[in-house]
C-alpha cells in the first residue's frame, strides 16, 4: 500500500493555537478566510488536532476582514495618542511592576473590543435586543 505524501517529507509544523510541534501529517489545516478547499495562492497555518476540534467550523464571512480593520484602526489611534502627548508613552513605560503590565494589557483589550463594537455596529447596524437569546 502507498503512504500519503505528507508523511514522507517528516514536515514538522507549529500550532497556532497552542505552540505545539508536530509532524505536519498530524496536524489540520487552517486557512484565516475559512475555505481551505480553495487553494491556489494560498499558504496555510496549522492546528493540532485538540485545538482544531476546539474551534468553531460555522463560516465566518467578514470576520477576519473586520478584525484587521479593527486592528489596523486601533494601531492608527495609538500612534495619533502618542503623537498628541508624548508624555503618555512616557508615563506607562514598565516601571518592573507586574501589575503596570497587566493594567496595560487590560486597557489594550478594552481598547481593542470597543473599537470592535464600533465597527460592528457602522458595517451591520446596531444589535437588536429580539436577536438575543434569553
Amino acid at each position: 500500500m502507498w503512504r500519503s505524501r505528507n508523511t514522507r517529507d517528516g514536515t514538522t509544523v507549529v500550532c497556532i493555537a497552542c505552540g505545539t510541534s508536530l509532524p505536519r501529517s498530524e496536524a489540520r489545516e487552517y486557512d484565516k478566510h475559512g475555505n481551505r478547499w480553495e487553494r491556489h495562492g494560498k499558504s496555510f497555518e496549522h492546528l493540532c488536532k485538540e485545538c482544531y476540534r476546539g474551534l468553531c467550523h460555522q463560516p465566518r464571512g467578514e470576520l477576519e476582514a473586520l478584525l484587521i480593520d479593527v486592528e489596523e484602526t486601533a494601531a492608527v489611534d495609538a500612534e495619533r495618542t502618542s503623537a498628541l502627548d508624548p508624555e503618555v508613552e512616557t508615563e506607562r513605560a514598565p516601571t518592573g511592576d507586574s501589575e503596570t503590565g497587566t493594567d496595560r494589557d487590560l486597557e489594550s483589550q478594552a481598547a481593542f473590543l470597543s473599537q470592535y463594537a464600533r465597527m460592528v455596529e457602522e458595517r451591520y447596524g446596531p444589535a437588536d435586543e429580539s436577536d438575543r437569546d434569553p
